[in-house]
């Protein structure tokens, strides 16, 4: 069996990303497991309270066991006990990243979050989970680029499939508009647009902050900016 992780930036439509995951049926999806139980002091999996990072990683094995996991995790923190576990990092699981550019991570968070700390950006925490699988893998992981996603939907994701080794499933691409049960509690306002849309595309944004004018929003920009350059450099071309 195994596992298949995303590493999504923050407001980088991974969540659109885990939705097409769910709608494809061959897969044990779970969200971000590792940032709930950091942010709740727990998490749940298959109806299970875990509160641990190696908790959280020892169960996802066990799934992992009997059919194929797929995780979705953000990088708005650190996952320092995630980073830890070499073997979940190398052997376990394939990791994968979903980035996108961070003056449009910062322009979409503020439509849900008045004042963002830096490291919420969550670019340098994606390069340092991608630089770890890297050298403890030797190879380059899989990077998605969020604008080349929603521009190019069908033909992006059935690369990421051939690259992912699992197989593309065209009608994943579309689903009902709905709400999910794990995407409920204190930051349901994050998922509004996910639970409306319908698939991956591109949606129309609301007015917002130019950060280029922003004093200490354009220090975040400057920040980040290096990190996701490296890893756009690196990234899935179709």
């Amino acid at each position: 069996m195994g596992m298949l992780m995303l590493w999504g930036a923050p407001r980088s439509r991974s969540t659109a990303f885990y939705r097409m995951m769910v709608e494809r049926g061959d897969f044990t999806a779970v969200f971000e497991p590792f940032s709930h139980a950091a942010v709740f002091g727990r998490t749940e999996i298959s109806g299970r309270p875990l509160a641990t990072g190696p908790e959280i990683i020892a169960e996802l094995r066990s799934l992992a066991a009997t059919r194929p996991v797929f995780i979705k995790e953000t990088t708005d923190r650190r996952h320092p006990e995630v980073l830890a576990d070499l073997r979940f990092l190398a052997q376990d699981a394939q990791h994968t990243f979903l980035i996108r550019h961070p003056r449009e991570i910062i322009r979409s968070t503020l439509a849900v979050r008045r004042d963002p700390r830096l490291h919420e950006i969550g670019c340098e925490a994606q390069y340092e989970a991608y630089t770890k699988v890297r050298r403890l893998t030797g190879r380059d992981p899989l990077v998605v680029d969020a604008a080349d996603l929603m521009s190019r939907p069908a033909d992006v994701i059935k690369a990421y499939c051939a690259r992912a080794g699992i197989d593309f499933r065209p009608h994943a691409l579309n689903w009902q508009p709905s709400g999910r049960p794990e995407w409920q509690g204190g930051f349901s306002h994050w998922f509004t647009g996910v639970a409306a849309s319908s698939g991956l595309a591109a949606v129309p944004g609301r007015r917002r902050l130019d950060v280029d004018q922003h004093p200490l929003l354009d220090t975040y920009l400057r920040y980040h900016l290096p990190f996701y350059q490296k890893l756009y450099q690196r990234r899935l071309v179709v």
